[in-house]
């Protein structure tokens, strides 16, 4: 069983109902796995806000960076590209702004937070990577 209990209905429910996804922690290095991300993610047709207080105004593929979660309203998806002990604050603010799930990458594993965002009525995703899932379920473009 995967660190999140979900099933593989569920992570495709996710990958297939949600447009707006804020991605926090982005990086405009071509080279950094959640520069990728974005991209793919984009070019499958998602809407994606780039969330990055140090780059806030500038672009990332073509988008430009808020500062917070604030800056991506409305929320349906906040993906997380941040340390485990740093998720608890990102998780807060997509509580306080109505996130429908938080999604934490590959490496990312933040039990209390995870515990908290679901007592809100929030979906967790943990350990996992949207591009990755969506090849293993055959998901190939966001409908």
């Amino acid at each position: 069983m995967s660190t999140d209990g979900l099933s593989d209905a569920a992570i495709r429910a996710i990958l297939t109902e949600t447009k707006r996804i804020a991605l926090v922690g982005a990086s405009a290095s071509p080279g950094r796995p959640s520069n990728e991300v974005m991209g793919v993610l984009l070019g499958r047709g998602y809407d994606v806000t780039p969330i990055n207080p140090g780059l806030a105004g500038k672009p990332i593929h073509g988008r430009t960076v808020a500062a917070s979660l604030d800056g991506a309203t409305p929320l349906e998806m906040v993906d997380i590209f941040r340390a485990s002990d740093q998720v608890g604050p990102v998780v807060d603010e997509a509580i306080r702004l109505g996130a429908k799930v938080i999604w934490m990458q590959l490496g990312v594993v933040n039990e209390e937070a995870a515990a908290k965002a679901r007592a809100a009525g929030m979906t967790v995703v943990m350990n996992r990577c949207p591009l990755i899932e969506s090849h293993r379920l055959g998901i190939a473009r966001h409908p």
